[in-house]
């Protein structure tokens, strides 16, 4: 739906990846290697993004970044998001608000994995960095098609996960004894996805 929206499959990507990792900067050949996108479409957004304000771009020397070879060759230019850009917490509602959209896909996927019987999204999913994790699992599933998943979400997100997966009968015992791990997932902010769990 985004890419309907912005008009641009590689425009999204970098809008995502700059808003999860608002103080990292990135130069051209890192993105394009790490978004596997072709290098004069990630330049020309980059371009387009910086003209609009969401952006900013840096000289090796601004950003006090050591010099790598493949960085002589992009010109030394760094990107980061503009953290003063006047839309910018609009904008992060709206890609989080998009994962949302996309909770049936999601839980369509996860049941086809396994025994599914608790599923929470929180840290980069709501916004919450402080987060000890992105995504707790409750359940009996295959690990090799969910790390597969998770790739491929991490893919798509431009950042690395931090995920858990629990068996059914520990959480049950840990949200009875108010583990601190658990406590903290539950009474923040989160999307619970599945719950088949017994009150």
């Amino acid at each position: 739906m985004l890419d309907q929206l912005f008009g641009s499959k590689t425009r999204v990507l970098l809008l995502r990846l700059f808003l999860n990792n608002p103080d990292k900067y990135y130069f051209i050949r890192e993105l394009a290697r790490n978004l596997n996108l072709h290098l004069n479409s990630v330049r020309r957004e980059l371009e387009n993004l910086e003209k609009i304000g969401i952006l900013n771009s840096f000289d090796h020397l601004e950003t006090q970044a050591p010099i790598t070879e493949e960085e002589i060759k992009d010109n030394k230019k760094y990107y980061r998001l503009n953290s003063q850009f006047v839309f910018i917490e609009e904008l992060r509602s709206l890609f989080i608000k998009s994962h949302v959209l996309m909770e049936q896909v999601l839980i369509d996927k996860i049941d086809k994995i396994g025994e599914v019987d608790f599923l929470l999204l929180s840290g980069v999913f709501v916004g919450r960095s402080d987060a000890l994790v992105d995504l707790l699992l409750v359940g009996n599933v295959n690990k090799q098609k969910l790390i597969k998943l998770i790739n491929g979400w991490e893919k798509e997100l431009g950042r690395s996960l931090n995920y858990s997966i629990m068996p059914k009968p520990e959480f049950l015992y840990r949200r009875s004894i108010a583990d601190r791990f658990i406590f903290d997932l539950l009474e923040n902010k989160k999307f619970i996805l599945i719950n088949r769990l017994k009150k």
